[in-house]
């Protein structure tokens, strides 16, 4: 692993107030750029100041519960170090979401659900019996 090109951080392992580890008041996402975002999608639209407060604090819960919980999967596999594995298995196991372009190359592929005969002909007896 040492060769590997894995982007990674370090662990922070210093938590300040209330158990964060990045001091009050800074945040990932600012008002301008939630600002732009909204824009981007809606031109015409206006955010509430409460509303902006709101989802400042709620990007900034994710993303503090997301980098805690990939810290964990980074400590569990014996790492001081924070990969983009980790983030990824968690927003995966945690959240169901898969960013593309980071970490592996591979092809996720669409999980479709097996059917089982009997469930083939119970869903059968049931069309029949709404067409009636």
């Amino acid at each position: 692993m040492a060769n590997s090109t894995t982007p990674a951080l370090k662990v922070l392992t210093a938590a300040g107030p209330a158990g964060r580890s990045s001091p009050e008041g800074s945040q990932v996402l600012s008002k301008k750029k939630l600002q732009d975002l909204v824009r981007e999608i809606d031109p015409n639209e206006q955010l509430d100041e409460d509303v902006e407060e709101m989802l400042l604090q709620i990007a900034d819960d994710f993303i503090e519960s997301v980098v805690t919980a990939a810290c964990q999967l980074a400590r569990h596999r014996k790492s001081n170090t924070l990969e983009v594995k980790d983030v990824q298995l968690h927003l995966e196991r945690q959240w169901n979401m898969w960013i593309p372009g980071y970490g592996s190359d591979e092809i996720r592929p669409f999980k479709k659900a097996c059917t089982t005969e009997a469930h083939k002909q119970r869903m059968a007896l049931i069309r029949k019996t709404t067409k009636k």
